[in-house]
């Protein structure tokens, strides 16, 4: 399943990448404001498909459920179809599923791909966000089918040995933290730039 890489319309347009702790003090108010500035650029008939990625079983790799679970408690918002959450994850057993039920079902989507990853340790606690899919699981080399026309990730433990181990010894403190600043600034990006639903029934999809 192949995925439309860059804008609608803008697909000579190079999305500058982003990397930033996610204790800094401005990190909030960047992310979001770096996300707003990627999704005022679609047009407002293209959906917004979130995909966070991850399973609850392991802590390192929980990253993308409790992110898709943070905005679905949180956010009110129209045109924002949600796949992945502590309840419903979205993980390497029904990842190739899901993409294929995305493309079946909406028309030329523009995704965001959500997902744990494992790198330097002068990395760990950053959050990344740059243009493309993500390859879920090539750091503990399983096969899965790219994913997003940009992509979301935190750094959560160091790689380059035994990266199942790792992932599985990961600080679910430093795990939750770097899921509630993706969350805020996600909601904060869509909620300025998608019209916001004032009632007290979610229109945030779950499928």
């Amino acid at each position: 399943m192949k995925f439309q890489i860059g804008f609608d319309g803008m697909k000579d347009t190079e999305l500058t990448p982003l990397k930033i702790q996610h204790t800094d003090a401005d990190t909030p108010f960047l992310l979001s404001k770096h996300l707003q500035s990627i999704f005022s650029k679609l047009p407002t008939y293209q959906p917004i498909v979130v995909i966070c990625v991850g399973t609850d079983r392991s802590t390192g790799d929980s990253l993308g459920p409790l992110v898709g679970s943070h905005l679905n408690r949180t956010t009110n918002l129209r045109n924002l179809h949600l796949f992945g959450t502590l309840d419903e994850p979205v993980h390497a057993m029904n990842l190739s599923e899901t993409v294929d039920k995305i493309q079946r079902q909406f028309d030329n989507p523009f995704i965001v791909a959500v997902d744990a990853c494992l790198g330097q340790v002068s990395s760990v606690g950053c959050i990344q966000v740059a243009d493309g899919p993500l390859k879920p699981g090539a750091g503990v080399n399983k096969d899965l089918p790219p994913v997003g026309n940009i992509h979301v990730t935190g750094i959560v433990n160091v790689g380059g040995f035994m990266e199942y181990f790792v992932l599985q010894n990961t600080r679910l403190s430093l795990v939750m933290n770097m899921a509630n600043v993706i969350g805020d600034a996600l909601h904060s990006a869509l909620r300025r730039t998608q019209a916001y639903v004032p009632s007290t029934k979610t229109a945030l999809q779950i499928d």
